[in-house]
């Protein structure tokens, strides 16, 4: 069964065709890859999915219903969350705050819970988030401000928010972009995990074809906003024109 389906997706800005005619089908409890040039609408595609856009034409079905008109914080209610290329944290306050902001759309607004002083569901957010900050070792963290962390641990902190929100679909932009080897290797590893885990469905775009190729079951490659290849990793990187997108003629 699909999770997500994105039908005939298009949208422009001033003219300019950031995506056109894109479809994609991804599976449950599967990671799907998105790759291209800088340019190419992978990003354009995630703030098309989570809201932040609204395409011209085109359907998005989350679960078979189309969220293509949805607000972001309807669409995140429905299961879909996200990372964000440029991290987007409350830098001044601490990680675990931060985190816990992922909790908020899956709090009940009761006004007899503190009357009656019944404390179970937020016993079960906080444990939830405790389950993440071990998930993602970041105990040694969990009082300090996001903006005194180290950038590998901000990544951490970003994926944790997202996690709190227990998705169906998760949506990770270049999630290893800017770490060193050994944080890119431990984050590939947690990213596996995620979907075992957590049993959730992952829809990522990375610029490291390797760590990609390795996650991904399967792999779309987008240019100039059209979709130029799909299939396993192995058949898009054997792609002639995802070859010449990279690396040019010869």
């Amino acid at each position: 069964m699909n999770l997500l389906e994105v039908k005939d997706l298009s949208i422009s800005f001033g003219g300019i065709m950031a995506l056109s005619g894109v479809d994609l089908s991804v599976p449950e409890h599967s990671i799907l890859g998105i790759i291209g040039p800088n340019g190419s609408g992978k990003t354009t595609l995630f703030n098309c999915l989570t809201g932040i856009y609204h395409p011209n034409q085109g359907d998005i079905l989350l679960e078979g219903q189309t969220v293509r008109r949805l607000s972001p914080d309807r669409i995140a209610a429905r299961g879909m969350a996200r990372t964000f290329q440029n991290l987007r944290l409350f830098m001044n306050m601490s990680v675990l705050d931060n985190i816990l902001v992922g909790r908020h759309l899956r709090f009940h607004k009761n006004p007899l819970y503190p009357l009656l002083r019944i404390r179970k569901e937020e016993i079960r957010h906080r444990e939830w988030v405790e389950e993440i900050i071990d998930f993602l070792d970041l105990q040694a963290f969990r009082g300090a401000r996001v903006t005194d962390c180290p950038y590998g641990v901000q990544k951490r902190v970003e994926l944790g928010r997202a996690l709190a929100l227990e998705p169906k679909l998760l949506l990770l932009d270049e999630p290893i972009s800017g770490l060193t080897a050994e944080e890119k290797e431990e984050s590939a590893y947690r990213i596996n995990e995620i979907r075992g885990r957590f049993q959730m469905t992952i829809l990522l775009v990375e610029h490291d074809l390797r760590i990609a190729s390795r996650l991904s079951d399967s792999m779309v490659a987008l240019y100039y906003g059209k979709k130029m290849a799909e299939g396993t990793p192995a058949e898009v990187q054997r792609n002639p024109e995802v070859i010449r997108a990279y690396l040019g003629e010869d």
